[in-house]
């Protein structure tokens, strides 16, 4: 994937965490209680585009954030 899109997508993952009051350590604690083993140095990665995001972690994001996959994927 193009290196500047995965930074914007990460950016809004990381807006998202933000408007939903919640750190990167809460965030990755809820999305393991949901069974993705995801930790808060991989999101991180994830929000400043250093890390692709698994199918899997997309769907949790949207779930877990209260968004839509519009709101994630918004270049």
């Amino acid at each position: 994937m193009d290196k500047i899109i995965e930074t914007k997508i990460g950016g809004n993952i990381r807006r998202l965490r933000e408007v939903a009051g919640l750190t990167q350590e809460q965030l990755s604690a809820r999305m393991q209680t949901e069974g993705c083993d995801i930790t808060r140095s991989a999101l991180a990665k994830i929000e400043v585009g250093q890390r692709h995001l698994y199918p899997d972690e997309i769907i949790l994001l949207k779930k877990i954030l209260k968004t839509e996959y519009s709101e994630i994927f918004k270049i």
